[in-house]
């Protein structure tokens, strides 16, 4: 069946406990069920949750519109407002409308014949009684004989003689007596002067508050008909009502900006003019959530401070920065708020304040703008403080298993906050619902990006490489991202040869290219193999040599190579030296393995009798580390070859580890390793007696080459499983391994008993027994 004959791709293929995770994290609303999504790249984790959200999220309401506007009490402390979904930009244009009315209509009012004549009654009113105190003061000072002349800084007394002001060189010159006379006339009129002032300053607050109190009155009744609209339209929105009362009181008390007599700065973090001053009363929509449909669902890449929290911007203005409340902008988190919020947990940890801020927000329930060098300390000027917003959201953290257990393990705020761990498996069963579920991922793919369709047998080679990119038979890959870059390569091909379909060659040709372009490292180790510069033994028999297999990573391709492994033994008292170890080239678990060597030993020959041997073991023409315990085994034959003197097949190669029982355990990397020996045998010539031997645990994981897999049924290469060394050394050697009789002793001829004697001599001949001299047989070998 070709793809294109398949159904639609239904839900997350091979995620079941995944799926169940987030079925239950996503619908709990309890405090502290965040999620953490876990998960190697490639498993489609990203692409199934946002699926996954967008479905839960459609059928929800959206979340409320927020908005920040100034508190008049206080510029620096803006304060937010909540409104129904869509309602915030309405309102922000109502109140940009109400502000452009309120000017035109003060304006008008102002301007108007009926202000002016009450403004005129009231200042003649005032200037009425202003000149009849300062009448009757000219009176006093007339009757006192004095004339008031005014200045620039208040009243100047002259005395008159005659009728006539006395200037000051003629009052010199009068008598004292007439100057004593005068000067007591003088402070009488002065007191009467301080007096009158006061009662003309009395006078000038009367005639301001007069004045203030017609402009109030007369701009409360345009502000009532135009606020009480406004009002009427949100009077199911308490904030808002309490707001509109304060944007009132606030004109009201500004009057002189909106009459255009003066300019208010204010006492704001930004400088205001009387052009701009209406900013006072904008609105600054924070989220919009009118077109929504839905809760949210926000995936921020780059989880940034600023782009979580949200931000304030600046702007200069004579050559300093402002900023008021019309700055602030959201984050990730407003635009999320009511809905969902997926981060990429990585980037989170590697933004400074940012993973801090968010546990914050999450620890609160709500979201706090601030500039990160308030947290410092380093500066101490003033900044906003924006009222903070109630925060209801589901975070969803997007990483690798890794970093899981390194956040739970040092945070303790993150198993408080992050409650629901959602795993994403890199495999899962071969079953045929699993297998018709890689023919409807290639449909959906095919349809989605208008690649050909793929045949059954197509089909049937992609579930193949499936198994391949697992390493086992009992399994396929939920790497999907893999798969599709196969299938589109797939499709490359085919339309490079003119096909309609993709078929299994196009698969087949879109794995072998992209291992093409990667493995000229491979090439270039067959190249010295080819050369012999490598020594590597394909055929014949030799006593202490086996061929082991390494796997090479280089980033997206690994490759096996045969590795040989030498062993020599003689008298002394050295027991197991392990020259990779003594050369600081050998890691730990490569040390671990050769120590296992040593248990083997003492466990089936050590019985009864002391081992004291010299042995040396060496990876020959390694100058790298050697690490890991897969050719313990390798290891363990050799050593036993040696000891025995019974030649290992050099056409046989070996991976395994081994325990202290001689049992032989899987290994990783077997199809590689097998494959590499396949290649340096077809290098040298296939005999039909070359091989590999596997631990028999690892058959599941035998995935192999087609070329390979058409060798072994040919009859040119074989795979040997084994389960213990005995069984090993028997298809090595050829020998029996031998068991152990009644008497003690292992049976004669076969490789343990050889062992054991030779161990027996060694053992001689290092002093065990000081009666017997050293034998001349310590280096003794058999072909």
């Amino acid at each position: 069946m070709h793809t294109d004959e398949l159904g639609p791709l239904k839900g997350i293929i091979g995620q079941d406990r995944a799926v169940k995770a987030l079925h239950f994290g996503l619908e709990i609303r309890n405090k502290g069920f965040n999620l953490y999504v876990a998960g190697e790249p490639g498993t489609g984790k990203n692409t199934a949750v946002m699926s996954f959200l967008t479905e839960l999220a459609q059928p929800k309401e959206p979340a409320s519109d927020w908005c920040y506007v100034n508190c008049f009490k206080d510029n620096y402390s803006p304060r937010a407002l909540r409104f129904p979904p869509g309602r915030a930009a309405g309102f922000a244009r109502e109140m940009k409308d109400f502000v452009e009315a309120v000017q035109q209509e003060i304006k008008v009012v102002f301007e108007s014949e009926e202000y002016t004549k009450r403004r005129s009654q009231t200042l003649e009113n005032i200037g009425e009684q202003k000149a009849r105190l300062l009448g009757a003061l000219n009176d006093k000072a007339e009757q006192e004989g004095f004339v008031l002349q005014t200045t620039p800084v208040g009243f100047y007394i002259v005395p008159v003689i005659d009728g006539q002001p006395v200037k000051e060189a003629n009052y010199l010159e009068l008598p004292e007596e007439n100057k004593q006379a005068i000067t007591a006339r003088r402070e009488q009129v002065e007191s009467e002067i301080n007096t009158t002032l006061q009662q003309l300053q009395v006078l000038e607050r009367t005639a301001r508050d007069c004045m203030e109190g017609l402009d109030r009155e007369v701009a409360r009744y345009v502000l009532s008909n135009l606020i009480s609209q406004l009002q009427s339209s949100y009077e199911d929105l308490v904030d808002v009502q309490h707001y509109l009362e304060e944007v009132k009181t606030d004109i009201l008390d500004n009057l002189s900006v909106f009459k255009g007599e003066k300019g208010d700065g204010g006492d704001g973090p930004s400088a205001q003019s009387t052009k701009d001053y209406s900013r006072r009363y904008s609105v600054n929509v924070l989220v919009d959530n009118g077109e929504s449909q839905g809760a949210a669902v926000v995936f921020e890449e780059s989880p940034l401070y600023n782009r979580l929290v949200g931000r304030i911007e600046r702007e200069a203005c004579y050559g300093t920065l402002v900023t008021d409340f019309t700055m602030i902008r959201a984050g990730s988190l407003h635009r999320a708020n009511g809905g969902y919020l997926t981060l990429p947990v990585h980037e989170l940890l590697s933004s400074p304040f940012a993973w801090e801020s968010l546990k914050r927000a999450l620890r609160e329930g709500k979201i706090t703008i601030d500039e990160p060098t308030d947290r410092l300390g380093i500066l101490s000027t003033k900044s906003m403080q924006p009222e903070p917003i109630p925060l209801d959201v589901k975070v969803i953290l997007m990483g690798d298993p890794g970093l899981y257990q390194v956040l739970y393990a040092l945070d303790a705020e993150f198993q408080e906050l992050f409650k629901v761990k959602v795993e994403f498996d890199t495999r899962m069963d071969r079953t045929p619902d699993n297998i018709q579920s890689y023919g409807l991922f290639a449909a959906a793919l095919c349809r989605k990006e208008d690649l050909r369709h793929l045949d059954a047998k197509a089909v049937a080679r992609l579930v193949e490489h499936g198994s391949r990119l697992t390493a086992d038979q009992e399994k396929l890959s939920t790497r999907f991202a893999d798969l599709a870059d196969i299938v589109r390569e797939a499709n490359y091909y085919a339309g490079v040869g003119g096909e309609t379909q993709i078929s299994k060659k196009h698969i087949a040709e879109a794995i072998a290219q992209r291992l093409y372009r990667s493995n000229l490292p491979q090439e270039r180790m067959a190249d010295l193999t080819r050369e012999e510069t490598l020594l590597i033994d394909v055929d014949g028999v030799i006593t202490g040599q086996v061929n082991a297999l390494s796997v090479f990573s280089l980033g997206e391709m690994a490759f096996g190579r045969p590795t040989r492994i030498t062993a020599v033994v003689g008298c002394g008292r050295g027991g197991l030296i392990d020259i990779e170890r003594e050369s600081r080239l050998g890691g730990r678990f490569h040390t671990k393995g050769v120590m296992i060597l040593g248990g083997f030993l003492a466990d089936r020959f050590a019985q009864l009798n002391a081992i004291n041997i010299s042995a040396r073991l060496v990876f020959e023409q390694s100058y790298g580390e050697v690490d890991g315990d897969s050719a313990s085994s390798a290891e363990l034959y050799a050593l036993l070859s040696a000891l025995s003197g019974f030649g290992i097949r050099q056409g046989l190669a070996v991976t395994g580890s081994v325990n202290q029982k001689g049992g032989v355990q899987a290994i990783g990397g077997v199809n590689e390793k097998v494959e590499g020996f396949f290649d340096t045998c077809s290098i040298k010539g296939l005999t039909g007696d070359q091989g590999v031997l596997i631990p028999y645990s690892n058959l599941r994981h035998l995935v192999l080459r087609d070329d390979v897999v058409e060798a072994a049924r040919n009859g040119l290469f074989h795979i040997y499983p084994v389960r213990t060394i005995d069984e090993g050394i028997e298809v090595l050697t050829g020998v029996p391994a031998g068991r152990r009789l009644d008497d003690g002793r292992f049976e004669a001829g076969t490789v343990n008993a050889a062992v054991e004697a030779r161990l027996e001599l060694l053992s001689k001949g290092s002093g065990h027994n000081p009666e017997e001299a050293p034998s001349k047989e310590c280096g003794h070998g058999r072909g």
